[in-house]
């Protein structure tokens, strides 16, 4: 059957994107921008990755719990038997153990995996142990909390594409994105409703939940609201028009263990720059980078809020896919409960010198792990501040000073097998994501990323040494024959990620210099080249075609890199109508 037209009131536009379709008002009232629908496929790819890993993982703990319960009955219906056989008439009472605490913590799963299953759960036989029938495990169905809906398009989308969900909480501050989102709702037959009864069924009519609820208010208040464990929600979505620093203390609060956290950055002008160091540090808790890797450190200086704003309630972040696309960063972590993971964040944290001449970077992490084994075997972390610094004053390639950076995430900013699951789910479903071409492409270079910070160009490099460039797989080759790992870096097009130090890239250059010479003539005599210049390679380069410089994304024809859709696209103007809190104080 096909789908009933929709009728579009005059002063509105439809917008459709996959099964989901929104009236937008000819006013700026409520914001949406169409560019953004790679962000919107991406999320819902990510997010049903992420049911599906989570509802296996919960299968596999109740199974075990299951197993161990069975075992456990057979265990005593044996005795039980071997007892009478004994004539054993009085029986003292068993003391509670600690198996007994177990038994009660593997039912609590069994319970959380299959509702019901305490009355539906084996019936053991007395002389066999075996059980009658077996309980089947119950996917979780999982709440989607987005904080800032405006005309509500993504959680429409959630409700429609991804299977498990139970419902999705569409909150807005805005009286006017409010009123877009109920109708929006409503048009996509999400709301909640009364289903008739069937005819002769002598049955009520059914009132059906809605599967998008509309909220209008504080988006901090309603997510402080969600915070007692009883109230978490599964997903927490975060997409502002700018920072989301204002909403992250809230949001690592109300999502559950093992829950998904989605945050949206556009302010990449105070992220990835030098223009605004104040205004990075008030946000981020850092200083930005400039060099030409600063988009890696953008996404750097974000997980890091996320995570000592998780620490600050004994919870970690684990980065699954975190990217640096168009005019925003997108990261996808997931939030745990766990002490000793909070300290490890300490170890995971790193400042970084800059030179301000070529662009090397000296890691300098905040602190380190060592392990202590007693003779039983016993692993006791001890947790120490680091040694520093790791450079002298001036930078010893060109002699230029240094700038910092940081304190930023020093750790991996990708899971590698969730962005193969992703990957894999975006392969198996093209026709369902109208940017399915883009997002091949990205994730199959996220997925070779190395877990190494930041990428270069050789183009950059060649500049700092005033020489003809060599071609990517040239460098790539070189690098390899010396013994290094390469990949690409999807935050940058022509970008390399590297195991190599940036002395080690030098002398490559170097290298490659003695056979394409300098003019010297060109170059002033205070120039950083000539410091580079001066010194001697340590080793002599190999740069002929080394077969791993070909990376899996370099031999099929992906679009890794966004392409202009538009003319002046960019992230859009932000909408025009009053937010409630000014109303408020209007009054």
């Amino acid at each position: 059957m096909s789908a009933p037209a929709i009728t579009v009131p005059e002063g509105f536009t439809l917008h459709k994107e996959n099964t989901s379709a929104v009236l937008l008002p000819a006013t700026n009232d409520a914001f949406l921008n169409p560019v953004q629908e790679f962000n919107r496929d991406l999320s819902v790819a990510c997010i049903r990755t992420w049911s599906e890993r989570a509802n296996e993982e919960r299968e596999r703990r109740w199974r075990l719990a299951a197993e161990r319960r069975a075992s456990k009955k057979k265990a005593a219906a044996t005795a039980v038997v071997v007892e009478e056989g004994e004539g054993a008439k009085h029986r003292a009472k068993k003391p509670r153990t600690e198996g007994d605490a177990e038994e009660a913590a593997d039912e609590k799963t069994e319970r959380a995996g299959a509702p019901g299953a305490s009355e539906a759960s084996a019936a053991v036989d007395a002389s066999s142990g075996v059980a009658k029938s077996q309980a089947e495990f119950r996917p979780h169905q999982f709440v989607i909390l987005e904080a800032l809906s405006a005309t509500g398009l993504r959680s429409i989308r959630y409700a429609h594409e991804i299977p498990l969900v139970k419902y999705v909480i569409a909150n807005d501050l805005s009286p006017a994105a409010v009123e877009a989102m109920r109708r929006n709702v409503e048009l996509n037959d999400l709301h909640e409703k009364e289903e008739p009864a069937p005819e002769g069924s002598g049955e009520k009519p059914r009132i059906r939940p809605a599967k998008v609820r509309v909220n209008e208010g504080d988006a901090c208040a309603l997510m402080y609201n969600h915070r007692s464990e009883r109230n978490r929600v599964d997903v927490v979505d975060l997409d502002p028009y700018g920072t989301a620093v204002p909403f992250i203390d809230a949001a690592v609060q109300c999502v559950n263990d093992g829950g998904l956290l989605c945050v949206t950055c556009t302010d990449l002008s105070v992220l990835a720059t030098t223009n605004y160091p104040e205004k990075c540090f008030s946000n981020y808790g850092g200083a930005p980078v400039k060099a030409e890797y600063c988009h890696e450190a953008a996404l750097r200086l974000v997980l890091h809020t996320l995570s000592t704003s998780a620490a600050r309630y004994g919870r970690y972040v684990q980065p699954l896919l975190s990217l640096s696309i168009d005019f925003y960063v997108r990261l996808f972590v997931r939030v745990f409960t766990a002490p000793i993971e909070v300290k490890r964040a300490f170890s995971k944290t790193a400042v970084y010198y800059v030179c301000s001449g070529c662009q090397s970077f000296y890691e300098q992490p905040l602190g380190r792990v060592t392990e202590q084994v007693s003779a039983k075997g016993n692993v006791t972390l001890h947790f120490k501040v680091h040694t520093g610094p790791p450079v002298p004053e001036r930078c010893p390639e060109c002699n230029s000073v240094f700038h910092v950076a940081g304190p930023m995430w020093s750790g991996p900013i990708h899971d590698k097998d969730f962005v193969s699951s992703v990957l894999s789910h975006v392969e198996a479903n093209e026709d369902k994501y109208g940017t399915s071409a883009r997002m091949k492409g990205m994730l199959t270079v996220a997925k070779e990323e190395l877990d190494t910070p930041f990428y270069f160009t050789p183009s950059k490099i060649a500049s700092h040494f005033h020489c003809v460039c060599p071609s990517l797989d040239e460098t790539a080759s070189a690098l390899l024959h010396a013994g290094h790992k390469v990949s690409r870096s999807h935050a940058c097009a022509g970008s390399l990620k590297t195991s190599a130090t940036y002395p080690d890239i030098h002398d490559i250059f170097r290298s490659w210099v003695k056979t394409h010479p300098v003019r010297m003539d060109k170059v002033s005599e205070n120039s950083p080249t000539r410091q580079l210049l001066s010194k001697e390679p340590k080793f002599e380069a190999n740069f002929k075609h080394h077969p791993d410089s070909v990376t899996a994304s370099s031999k099929v024809k992906l679009v890794r890199y966004q392409q202009n859709p538009a003319p002046n696209w960019g992230p859009g103007a932000k909408p025009g109508g009053k937010r409630k809190r000014e109303q408020d104080g209007d009054d």
